[in-house]
């Protein structure tokens, strides 16, 4: 209507169709233009969406390198090894304590300090020297086993493997159901029970009932002048 007014004020009388064609050709164009702009609006939107991903992205590795810096420090990185070996030693020992003390006890650490979880008082915590005797045995019985199946992991190629280990007493401490419980827990370390190699366990005890379940046994006796080792097989 606005081209047709214009038209008119000037004396032109164009037909109907050649208005309408102007008009339509008018949108075309304009229709065209719009098209184009939101096309670049959205590849702008893309770049934009790309520069925030490689931010985050350039945000978390500057982290890392902050972390790693912070944990590659002459004294830093000493720490962090002894926290992650220590992580994993309670870890193992706790499922060994779990199985020796029949689901009651399980270990974790804080401070430096080793504490033991009750099951049986509503998983309570409190220090590992809370423990009875019997139950101190079971906890240092638990984490000696865990260190060493550490230390055979850890050793390097060619390097010397701890395939042995020697428990020296404390069994006296424990009653008769928790002994059975430790001495078939050694008899499936020493097979290899759990997936892992077999090793040579080594018992220094004057429990009898303990002795009699080792297979290969060397009693220890003396007289006045000297002492005798005899071996002897179950």
């Amino acid at each position: 209507r606005a081209l047709a007014e214009l038209l008119a004020a000037h004396g032109i009388q164009p037909a109907a169709a050649t208005a309408a064609d102007a008009a339509a050709r008018a949108v075309s164009a304009a229709l065209e233009r719009a098209r184009a702009d939101r096309d670049r609006i959205a590849e702008r939107r893309a770049e934009a969406a790309g520069l925030r991903d490689g931010l985050t992205r350039a945000r978390e590795a500057e982290q890392v390198s902050h972390q790693l810096g912070t944990l590659l420090r002459s004294n830093g990185f000493q720490r962090w090894l002894v926290a992650a070996a220590l992580d994993t030693l309670v870890a193992d020992a706790s499922l060994t304590l779990a199985e020796l003390s029949g689901g009651q006890f399980e270990l974790t650490h804080a401070d430096g300090e080793f504490i033991v979880v009750d099951h049986a008082d509503a998983d309570s915590e409190r220090p590992v020297r809370t423990l009875s005797g019997g139950e101190t045995f079971q906890a240092s019985l638990a984490l000696a086993l865990a260190l060493s199946a550490q230390l055979t992991m850890m050793a390097a190629a060619g390097a010397t493997r701890l395939d042995s280990i020697f428990l020296d007493e404390g069994f006296g401490t424990l009653d008769d159901a928790t002994l059975d419980i430790v001495a078939t827990t050694l008899e499936n370390l020493a097979g290899g029970g759990g997936g892992s190699a077999g090793r040579m366990v080594g018992i220094v005890t004057h429990v009898r009932a303990l002795a009699e379940r080792v297979p290969v046994r060397f009693a220890v006796s003396r007289d006045q002048r000297t002492s005798t080792v005899t071996r002897e097989n179950a």
